[in-house]
């Protein structure tokens, strides 16, 4: 099973991987549910990591808050991923959306044909997609590319399992044309219940693995 172990910054990457973390999503700011972290923190990560054969995964979010970039923030992405891309990164987890609450398909566009030879994953932003559309938006990612998407299958603050009905609907319409990573309240306590439920190999969380 991957673990994806998300990390703020570079100070518990170390002992994450040692204690079984096998994919790292890189981040700053996890208060706000994670930023671009700087060239520095993703040089020696990606450092760390590659002499470990782990993969890391870079968020590219210029802010916290909502989606909804405007041409100064979707510039600053693009330079961001170019940045990240030279680093070496193995691939970077993005997300936009328009204020009614779909793809922002031309930012998104952009950001996956600079991100190419990368694994691309669209992070938690899905959520706040209308449930009834996130099937139209499954479609729309697996054309453009997409890897896996990143959700909590409900709203910020649910307890993952009381989401495992929407997340095996999402699952079952994915039908392994990407994968439905599980996140936010997956922690090393119940990372296996959640991927025996659900029938997944994949798992991410900040408490992924026991850090104590």
């Amino acid at each position: 099973m991957i673990r994806e172990f998300c990390a703020e910054n570079y100070t518990s990457i170390p002992l994450a991987i040692a204690r079984g973390a096998n994919r790292i999503e890189l981040c700053d700011n996890l208060a706000v549910g994670g930023t671009t972290p700087s060239t520095g923190v993703i040089e020696e990560a990606l450092s760390y990591a590659g002499e470990k054969e782990i993969p890391v995964m870079t968020i590219i979010r210029p802010r916290g808050g909502d989606f909804v970039y405007n041409d100064i923030e979707l510039k600053i992405m693009h330079t961001d991923l170019i940045e990240a891309k030279k680093l070496g990164t193995d691939g970077v987890v993005i997300g936009c959306l328009t204020p009614s609450g779909w793809l922002d398909e031309e930012a998104l566009e952009l950001l996956i044909e600079t991100a190419e030879g990368l694994q691309i994953t669209f992070h938690m932003a899905f959520d706040s997609i209308p449930k009834e559309r996130q099937f139209e938006a499954i479609d729309w990612l697996v054309e453009h590319g997409v890897e896996r998407i990143l959700t909590h299958g409900g709203a910020a603050g649910t307890a993952i399992e009381d989401n495992f009905a929407h997340l095996k609907e999402l699952i079952t319409y994915a039908d392994n044309r990407l994968i439905i990573l599980p996140g936010g309240g997956v922690s090393d306590k119940n990372a296996e219940q959640v991927a025996k439920e659900l029938s997944v190999t994949e798992v991410h969380g900040t408490k992924i693995v026991s850090l104590d």
